[in-house]
């Protein structure tokens, strides 16, 4: 049973306390429209942020003879370091991709640091795929601070197809130019030419008023930079996604196609480079050996006419045919041995920020392999130090991979040469061999032989160089974009900021919530009584038996007859509870005035206009009812009565003067036959005058002629006279007040009644607004009386 009662009380609190907060709906609803409101108004004139993204393959760089990827293997102790140059390469990229150096081109380029807008009252929404004019800045003075915004914003007004208004916001510049024309003004010089292409969309910006920024480049830059992500998602793969946000989709459109546009444009200068060093390289040595085949061949036609010599090859046929073999394979080495020690003799000569020569024809892929990586690692060296310094972790990695590379370059062609010096040696040694058996050949036909081979090595020679030279300038001519386009820019379906929804959601959340905090804010600091709930939690085991509504300004606080008001239901409550309070009194009372005692805790609860009324109400059942006005420190009763009321005597009178009969100093009012004993003349000891015996007199006499004695008496708090003459009272009405008495003054009516110091007691609260009346706000006192709706008092005709 106890805990059934418990789950009561658990349901009743909880109902309860959403009821605390239902009742304030308005405010909920206000909250949420006005909150409603707040987020469409900044929905409108906000700026909205659309995301823009495209993704692109970094395509790894192939050698001029298009050998394809490297093997890694096979370059040995190298391998390990090229591997790790390999992963790092994407991320150099996405370096170069995000640098302001690439982004200050785009910028420069589309032209962003000019922005043009439409001004509008609130909003000024940015002009971008149709823009009426275009305006050139011709030149701006070195004076000018673009870091401070130094150049004005320019506000045009198209007059006519020819003509134009043109002046910035302090007015300072102001006039009216023509199409085309150089137009001088302080920051420097101006043209404006009109965009024609749409006469239509022309005309329409007639009188209407737009505005032209020029921004800083390098604050552009910065801004662009900032919002411009490049993202390598898979480690496997080369692809690498562009993203981008701003208020304009085709401006980001526009801008991450440029982006990727000067991306290749940047690698492909890159990859010119390397060919033209090849180039230059090969144009050096071509001139070497030009000269040396020159004087080859004049040698050689020296001998010949010296000597006439014809045909010498018939004659040594059969002598050098097993000879030819050799001669082959020295042509061979030697070739290399001139190759190599070409490039060592380059790279001895010159410094680590040089290109190598590749693809010379030298044996061995190693070293062609490492050449083309020692290449690939100088460039992305170079282009860091475009945007960093030396001391940059990155450049110095870059360093160290460039020095040790060189120096194996440079180990494994001089180890080359070594061992090809020693093939030579000998194959020269079984030359000597083939040439001991030339001795019965003529000296001239040895004199020639030796003649025409260095004759063929040179020509060789100028023919591979040749062929190397057509094919760096072929590669140069045929670079391919370094950045292929998978998904070219495009724009989200909506805005990613803000999220209308999400304002809205968050909007009406936030309406909500306000409202819920003041009114728990309101509720948590409030100390004062509110309804029957607080009276009866904190006083419960004192019975509340009436509630008084809460009076509209300018409403009567008198009930009269056949009162139909809240206040005369909650009044005719009350009287009935108060005569089931009489029910089970002894006989002894019978036939006697019931004695009422109506007071309170401090002064300004109520209780005069309770007990004025009560007694109304009582007297309205044909009772006879005397209304004594026993607080007579502070009398409140002649408010209710005329003026010259207040001279008459009463109670204090009828203490202190033996001769005088209460029955004497009753006065006859007005208010339905309803008699009233006033409290007279202030007294100087009220608390002496009480306790005399004259005081009980005065309610046997009364109590023969009276059904009911309602009497008003001090609040018990402030002064004793209530509880001194608590003994003459049958009951003890104990008035408090909603949202004016403070809950811990009950505390005092608790101890008072724990003490027995009044008797009797229950409680009635005063000034309850209808949203706590009684046990809820749903129903009312006045359900008799149909009062039509709002609505139909609105509209209803």
């Amino acid at each position: 049973m106890e805990d059934l009662q418990t789950e009561n009380t658990r349901e009743v609190s909880i109902r309860d306390m959403i009821l605390q907060y239902t009742r304030y709906w308005y405010l909920f609803v206000l909250g949420a429209m006005l909150a409603g409101g707040i987020a469409y108004t900044y929905l409108r004139y906000t700026t909205y942020l659309y995301r823009t993204q495209a993704s692109i393959i970094i395509k790894e760089e192939k050698s001029v003879q298009g050998g394809g990827a490297i093997d890694l293997q096979s370059l040995g102790g190298l391998g390990g370091l090229l591997s790790k140059f390999k992963n790092n390469k994407i991320l150099n990229e996405i370096a170069v991709f995000t640098s302001k150096r690439i982004i200050r081109k785009t910028v420069e380029e589309l032209d962003l640091h000019i922005v043009y807008n439409m001004v509008g009252t609130l909003k000024s929404p940015e002009l971008y795929e149709y823009k009426p004019f275009q305006v050139q800045y011709l030149g701006i003075n070195d004076s000018v601070n673009l870091s401070k915004k130094r150049v004005p914003t320019l506000f045009f007004q198209i007059i006519n197809d020819t003509q134009f208004k043109v002046h910035n916001a302090n007015q300072s510049i102001s006039g009216t130019y023509f199409f085309g024309k150089k137009i001088d003004l302080p920051f420097g010089s101006i043209t404006v030419l009109p965009n024609m292409d749409t006469p239509s969309k022309f005309k329409n910006f007639f009188n209407k008023e737009v505005s032209v920024t020029y921004m800083d480049i390098n604050r552009v830059v910065s801004q662009y930079q900032a919002r411009f992500i490049v993202e390598h998602e898979e480690t496997t793969s080369d692809l690498v996604s562009l993203s981008f946000q701003g208020p304009t989709p085709a401006k980001s459109e526009d801008f991450i196609n440029e982006m990727v546009i000067q991306f290749n444009k940047d690698a492909i200068e890159d990859s010119g480079e390397v060919s033209k060093k090849t180039s230059e390289f090969i144009d050096s040595r071509l001139e070497i050996i030009t000269r040396e085949l020159d004087s080859v061949e004049t040698g050689k036609a020296g001998f010949k006419t010296a000597n006439r010599l014809v045909d010498i090859e018939t004659q040594a046929q059969i002598t050098l045919a097993n000879a030819d073999e050799f001669q082959k394979r020295q042509f061979g080495v030697n070739t290399q041995i001139e190759l190599a020690n070409s490039v060592i003799d380059f790279m001895e000569n010159s410094s680590s920020n040089d290109l190598l020569p590749n693809n010379l024809g030298i044996e061995g892929e190693n070293v062609s392999s490492a050449i083309e990586n020692y290449n690939e690692l100088v460039l992305q060296r170079n282009k860091l130090l475009l945007s960093s310094t030396s001391k940059n972790p990155v450049v110095v990695n870059i360093t160290d991979q460039i020095n040790e590379i060189r120096q194996n370059i440079l180990s494994s062609l001089k180890n080359s040469t070594a061992s090809l010096k020693m093939s030579l040696r000998d194959l020269k040694d079984q030359g000597s061999i083939v040439n001991s058996q030339l001795s019965k050949v003529p000296s001239n036909e040895k004199v020639y032989r030796s003649i025409e081979r260095q004759q063929v090595i040179k020509e060789q020679l100028y023919l591979f160089l040749l062929q190397q030279r057509e094919q760096a300038s072929i590669s140069l001519a045929v670079t391919s974009p370094k950045a292929k386009v998978v998904d070219p820019a495009y724009s989200s379906g909506g805005p990613i900021y803000p999220q209308n929804m999400v304002i809205y959601s968050g909007a009406i959340f936030a309406g909500l919530l306000i409202p819920f905090v003041l009114l728990y804010t309101k509720q948590l600091l409030n100390n004062k009584i509110l309804n029957r709930s607080d009276v009866e939690s904190l006083l419960p085991n004192i019975n509340l038996i009436g509630e008084v509504p809460k009076l509209k300004r300018g409403e009567e606080d008198i009930i009269k007859l056949n009162d139909r008001s809240v206040l005369a239901e909650s009044f005719r409550i009350l009287r009935t509870n108060l005569q089931y309070l009489f029910v089970n009194k002894t006989s002894d009372s019978e036939g006697k005035a019931k004695r009422v005692f109506i007071t309170s805790t401090i002064k300004g609860e109520g209780k005069t206009m309770i007990a004025f009324n009560l007694a109304l109400s009582l007297s309205s059942m044909n009772k006879k009812v005397v209304l004594i006005g026993a607080d007579i420190r502070n009398p409140q009763l002649q408010r209710y009565l005329p003026k010259e009321s207040k001279s008459l005597q009463g109670l204090t009178e009828f203490i202190v003067y033996d001769t005088l009969k209460a029955k004497d100093l009753v006065l006859k009012s007005d208010y339905l036959g309803l008699d009233i004993l006033l409290s007279g003349a202030i007294p100087p000891n009220p608390a002496e005058l009480l306790i005399q015996d004259r005081t009980g007199e005065v309610f046997e006499q009364l109590e023969e002629e009276y059904d009911y004695i309602i009497v008003d008496t001090a609040p018990s708090m402030l002064v004793t006279d209530t509880i001194l003459i608590n003994k003459y009272a049958d009951v003890m009405l104990y008035v408090t007040r909603a949202g004016y008495t403070d809950k811990r003054l009950l505390e005092f009516t608790q101890d008072v009644v724990s003490s027995k110091r009044l008797t009797n007691v229950n409680m009635v609260l005063n000034n309850v607004s209808m949203n706590n009346f009684g046990y809820g706000n749903k129903y009312g006192y006045a359900y008799s009386e149909d009062k039509p709706s709002l609505w139909k008092r609105m509209f209803q005709k």
